[in-house]
């Protein structure tokens, strides 16, 4: 991964860095990792997060419908 700091602007190119790693979900990785979990509880949380991924789609596929106003 590359970011370039333009004009001397250290602190978007930070920032840039920073989000494009919250996006790619490094930072929920080290979370993860950052204790030993046992399969079973690693299962258990897959299946969990898959629920809520699940849910989510469902909330966003509900609301892309009718754009218009009511007449």
């Amino acid at each position: 991964m590359e970011i370039k700091v333009h004009g001397n602007n250290v602190e978007k190119a930070l920032k840039d860095l920073k989000g494009r790693l919250a996006k790619e979900g490094f930072f929920r990785e080290l979370k993860n990792r950052r204790f030993y979990d046992k399969p079973s509880v690693k299962e258990k949380k897959k299946r969990i997060e898959a629920i809520k991924k699940k849910a989510k789609a469902a909330r966003f596929k509900k609301n892309t419908g009718f754009r218009g106003r009511a007449k």
